[in-house]
């Protein structure tokens, strides 16, 4: 699904592109054009996604 801004009543250019990076951050599609902006083997990201979940797993046993 497309990202459509339309203009508001007396709203400039950079604010336009502001709400428009804003909404684009909200949908992760930043984070995912970085992750995809390099090829990734699967044992790395199988790597990356463990060591997530130890990082998330010593977090929740501290608080």
């Amino acid at each position: 699904m497309a990202i459509r801004i339309k203009a508001r009543g007396g709203e400039s250019v950079e604010q336009m592109m502001r709400r428009f990076k804003k909404l684009c951050e909200k949908e992760g599609l930043t984070k995912d054009i970085k992750r995809k902006e390099f090829y990734e083997k699967p044992s790395e990201r199988r790597r990356r996604a463990a060591r997530k979940a130890v990082n998330r797993r010593s977090r929740s046993d501290l608080g």
